[in-house]
Parts: C-alpha cells; structure tokens; sequence
C-alpha cells in the first residue's frame, strides 16, 4: 500500500467512525462529517457545473467566430443575470421573467418524460401481460401468464381509483366518493401498501448493505494496520 493509498484508509477508517458515532447521539463530530460531506458535494456539483456547462456551452460561444453561436451565449446570459436580480427585494421583480421559463421548460420536460419514458411503456407493457403469443414463445404457461396479468391489471385500476377525488357534493354533508370506486379504493390501497413494503424492503436491504460494507472495511483496515506493525 503507497503513502496517498494508506492516508485514504485512514480518513476513511476515521471518518466512519465518526459517523457510527451517531448511535451515541447527535454530536459535533458527525455534524462535521456531515457538513464536510455537504460541502465536498456542493464543490463537486459547482466544478463539474463550470466545466460541463458554463465553460463550453456560455463562455467559449461568445469568443467565438460564429454570429448565431454569440447569439445564443449572449440570450442565456442575459437571462442569468436578471434571475441574479431575486437576491435582492428592490429589484427582485426582473427575475420573474427567467424564473417563469424555468419552471415552464422544467415542468415540460417533467411531463414529457413522464409521458413518454413512463406512462406509454408502462401502458404497452401491460398490453403485453394478455398477449398469449408472447407467453407461448416464450415458453410460459397461458394460464399462469393470463393470472399474472389479471393482478397486475387489478392493481393497476384499482390504484387509480384510490388517487380518484371526484366526490358528490350532499348539503351540509361532507362529500363522498360513489361506493363502487371507495370498494375498488380500498383494494388499491392494499396493493399501495404492498408496493411500500417492497420498496422499503429495498432501502432496508441497500442500507443494510452499505453498513455490511463499512464493517468489513473497518475491520479490514484494522487487520492490514496491526499487520503492519507486527511486521515492522
């Protein structure tokens, strides 16, 4: 192991300690850890900002030869420095401009993707749960395959019913819901509630991987130390 290998080790071995030493309690050493791991990451993400984004796509465009490529430096540009104008109350109304087409093109972007990486593959993937052709090719028992699809079928409408809000107004009453979508609601929570588990299940297991991993290294790192010295 080389001199930068071993000092690595070593902050690493300290400062997962650090943050194990949460069980004891919030402290200020892991809050050290934990600003240090902030402030890394904000550095990180504000390097990679400059040089993946600021650098070739802002910079460089306006000291180049290319009319159309100034142009459309000098567009973004302008548009960065009226958003700067929210840091202060005086003229902070210039920066609704930039801001409303930010969250305009994000919102966009959000559906868009939703709709097309989501919800059109999600659609034709559940058309595929009762294409009994598939299931033959594929070598899979039709009756099991058609069972398959049923739930996944059920779960999926009833699941919806569970997120439909539209209720008949009743004077002097709170609204409800028709009985057949609160019965069909009731049987999509159960399939929400399942999903939940599943996925906390995942994070559960992540995790618990995660702590798997910095015990081995710890006690790794102890083993090659004592080596070391027993060696020397």
């Amino acid at each position: 192991m080389n001199l930068a290998d071993f000092i690595g080790s070593i902050l690493g071995f300290l400062l997962t300690l650090l943050v194990f030493s949460y069980l004891l309690g919030d402290n200020p050493l892991f809050r050290l850890v934990i600003y240090l791991f902030i402030g890394v990451s904000a550095g990180f993400a504000g390097i990679v900002a400059i040089n993946s984004v600021l650098l070739p796509r802002l910079i460089a465009p306006l000291f180049s030869n290319s009319f159309p490529e100034v142009i459309q430096a000098i567009v973004p540009l302008f548009l960065a420095l009226l958003l700067m104008a929210k840091l202060s109350p005086r003229i902070s109304s210039w920066g609704t401009v930039p801001m409303a087409y930010l969250v305009g093109v994000g919102a966009a972007a959000a559906v868009g993707g939703v709709v097309t990486g989501t919800l059109f593959p999600q659609v034709n993937s559940s058309m595929n749960l009762f294409d009994l052709q598939l299931a033959v090719d594929r070598g899979m028992n039709v009756g099991f395959f058609l069972v398959n699809g049923g739930i996944i079928l059920v779960g999926t409408i009833t699941s919806f019913a569970y997120f439909h809000f539209g209720a008949r107004a009743r004077p002097n009453q709170p609204a409800v819901r028709q009985p057949w979508i609160e019965e069909l609601s009731q049987i999509g929570l159960m399939f929400i509630a399942i999903t939940y588990g599943v996925l906390f299940a995942g994070v559960y297991s992540a995790a618990l991987a995660a702590l798997v991993e910095r015990l081995s290294f710890l006690v790794e790192f102890l083993r090659l130390l004592l080596s070391s010295f027993i060696s020397a």
